[in-house]
């Protein structure tokens, strides 16, 4: 299995040169990719500038939000910056979208809230065509830059989400759910790509880690914040994130037994030695 982790970039209090860092010691040490959490509404560093950033500092570690929240972003616009970044970090670039789970989100950008699913299935149908080269309606000329396309990876929770990747996803992601939810959930996928003629989408996993007894509370600060919308969540990503490094290698080695090809550490303290504290538990 590889492993990936996650930029420090929705914590409390992160500079931004500090995600930089980070991500040119997570090369050093040997992970796979590098992943984002992000919020609209929300005082996190925006996913896409953080990668593009992260992307000028390093040369082979991959680049993933996981995931960004899609529908309420312009879907052309979008297209355009990721085939950007793509060809900026050199083909590293997969595409992580989901439909979030805060309706701010969209207000903030001035959208309503509604159709969140319908809204994304034409986000990844957008994308395509514009890394096809295809012209947007009203447009002259295709948008450009033509990469090869970006891998899309979807998220998502519930089996509509699930059902989705199978339909249109090159990958999915599962947030931090027990492993045979995650075998639940790739056998939904698997059989929505059967029946939709197509090979069943790549799959990841991400989940939250704070290494260290020291970093106990800075961790459940950062959760309580983040997920301060859903009290019960907050309190259930605290109960369920790897502390140890025998979390780490017990989520590791269960999740690698149900399909995951990687693992992405999402970090939960800000310092930048839990870059090490994550890779010797992984045994990178």
């Amino acid at each position: 299995m590889d492993i990936g982790i996650g930029l420090p970039n929705s914590l409390i209090g992160v500079e931004g040169p500090e995600l930089v860092t980070w991500a040119r010691k997570a090369e050093e040490r040997g992970f796979s990719v590098l992943g984002t959490i992000g919020r609209i509404a929300y005082d996190t560093h925006e996913e896409l500038i953080a990668l593009a950033a992260a992307a000028g500092a390093t040369e082979r570690i991959d680049l993933m939000p996981t995931v960004l929240v899609a529908p309420p972003r312009q879907a052309v616009l979008l297209a355009k910056q990721a085939a950007t970044l793509d060809a900026i970090s050199g083909g590293r670039f997969r595409l992580g979208i989901g439909i979030g789970g805060r309706d701010d989100d969209y207000l903030a950008l001035g959208e309503e809230p509604t159709g969140k699913g319908d809204a994304l299935e034409e986000v990844v149908a957008t994308c395509r065509s514009v890394w096809a080269g295809e012209t947007p309606e009203g447009a002259e000329l295709p948008v450009g830059p033509t990469p090869p396309s970006p891998e899309i990876v979807l998220g998502g929770f519930s089996e509509p989400a699930f059902r989705r990747a199978g339909r249109i996803a090159d990958a999915f992601v599962a947030g931090p759910i027990p492993p045979d939810a995650v075998a639940g959930a790739r056998q939904v996928m698997a059989e929505e790509a059967e029946a939709a003629g197509r090979p069943a989408p790549r799959l990841y996993a991400a989940t939250y880690v704070a290494l260290g007894d020291d970093v106990r509370e800075e961790a459940d600060r950062n959760a309580g914040s983040y997920y301060a919308f859903a009290p019960d969540m907050a309190q259930m990503i605290k109960d369920n994130m790897l502390r140890t490094p025998e979390d780490v290698q017990g989520a590791r080695d269960a999740l690698a037994e149900v399909g995951v090809e990687e693992l992405c550490l999402w970090p939960m303290a800000a310092g930048l030695d839990q870059v090490d504290r994550m890779a010797d538990a992984a045994g990178l």
